[in-house]
């Protein structure tokens, strides 16, 4: 008998036909002599109804009710899903983040989570139910208050829960019928991925790809546990995320780009006129962290002789815009930079792909590309594995699809299925 654990995101339970149909595909697996565990996401754009709601209310909520509010539309879904099964004849009973064991730091909005303590779970496994848990929360260790994990936090959710329980696998449904070398909402003729190394998933999730979480992939390459990634629409096999997938009887070469990741969510920061003097990024950056903003991409100029004085740009998520420009205003004096600039009309194009590190000539081939369908690139970043480049939000289609094709990875005129329109 094999543990599985499932998740589905907001566009497989959408509304209450698809809580049916995921409610079958449950009892189906359940009814092939597995133990089921399953992690569910707030129904279709619930959370984004909720957020709204919440800002016609307060233009500043607090952290620890906005998270109270959040955490209600994985409820809805558990509740519902429960129902469903049971409709089939099968025992299911639903758990909430903390009930199921999910143990994070008290930061509200986006904890992270300590300790997985599953005991519920395991008695609900014991007595032949399945267990379904919602997603994206859990309880602060400190405060004992109800936190979320942030966007995608379902995601982590089960790969904690699904290391925690020692899960065979962990399946995650969505909306396409798996890992994609691009977006297929972008580029139509995007070729799905049959196995991807945690590597690569870890770049494209960092990069903008927004099939798996980036702390997901995390956990799961922690504790070498698959994820199997695929289409709740469909009973098509997915994508496996494994540690090494070109190691056990591959008969092709691996691969020089596994894909082209886009993010449309980054803005960028310039200080102009920093002093070039010994730490002063430091003090930049570390108020940066200490206000609890992460920085993605980092370009500093070649100081100028006749002022003494460099530009420092930093890409970060535009959500963590006006938090970052608020603490930096307030240490202008002390570090004596000029200004400040800001500009949100950005994206990032990634290039991803284990095999680019016996391949030259990757490099000259994206900027090629690039030059030729008239894109210009404002910011560059590298590892051994990727290449990011940042361009203006307009161009980021463009960008993606010339890339996409100069490393010949079109499919042969076969469209990849988008089931559920925009959702996860």
């Amino acid at each position: 008998m094999a543990l599985v654990v499932q998740k589905y995101g907001g566009s497989s339970v959408a509304d209450a036909s698809c809580i049916k149909r995921v409610a079958q595909r449950i009892v189906a697996t359940k009814k092939a002599g597995n133990d089921v565990v399953v992690i569910v996401s707030a129904m279709g754009d619930t959370t984004d109804e909720l957020l709204d709601l919440a800002e016609q209310v307060s233009p500043l909520p607090p952290g620890r009710e906005l998270d109270m509010l959040l955490t209600a539309g994985e409820r809805i879904s558990m509740a519902l899903l429960a129902m469903a099964i049971a409709n089939l004849g099968s025992e299911a009973r639903s758990f909430t983040g903390s009930q199921a064991g999910v143990i994070t730091t008290s930061t509200h909005g986006k904890a992270r989570i300590i300790d997985v303590t599953p005991s519920r779970i395991q008695e609900a496994l014991a007595e032949g139910q399945i267990a379904i848990v919602a997603g994206f929360q859990g309880v602060s260790q400190d405060t004992k208050d109800i936190t979320t994990l942030g966007r995608g936090g379902s995601d982590t959710t089960a790969v904690a829960l699904a290391a925690a329980l020692s899960a065979d696998v962990c399946e995650i449904y969505t909306d396409v019928d798996g890992i994609f070398t691009a977006d297929p909402r972008v580029v139509p003729l995007a070729q799905k991925v049959d196995k991807i190394s945690y590597e690569e998933m870890l770049e494209l999730a960092a990069s903008g790809s927004k099939i798996l979480h980036l702390r997901c992939v995390e956990y799961a390459r922690r504790f070498n546990l698959p994820i199997h990634v695929r289409s709740s629409f469909s009973a098509k096999e997915g994508t496996w995320v494994v540690s090494n997938p070109y190691s056990e009887g591959t008969e092709m070469e691996q691969p020089i780009i596994s894909g082209v990741a886009h993010d449309r969510s980054e803005a960028k920061i310039t200080v102009v006129g920093v002093p070039d003097k010994v730490g002063e990024a430091a003090t930049i950056f570390k108020t940066l962290a200490d206000a609890e903003v992460n920085i993605d991409m980092i370009v500093q100029n070649v100081s100028a002789a006749a002022t003494g004085r460099t530009d420092i740009s930093f890409t970060l998520p535009a959500t963590d815009s006006q938090t970052a420009l608020s603490v930096l205003k307030k240490i202008q004096q002390q570090v004596g930079f000029e200004s400040l600039q800001y500009d949100d009309q950005i994206g990032k194009i990634s290039l991803i792909g284990a095999g680019m590190r016996s391949h030259p000539g990757v490099t000259a081939t994206f900027f090629a590309a690039l030059a030729n369908a008239g894109v210009n690139i404002e910011m560059i970043s590298t590892s051994e594995i990727r290449i990011s480049v940042i361009v203006g939000q307009g161009d980021v289609d463009t960008a993606v699809q010339a890339a996409h094709k100069a490393f010949d990875l079109d499919a042969d005129q076969v469209e990849a299925v988008v089931y559920g329109g925009t959702g996860r």
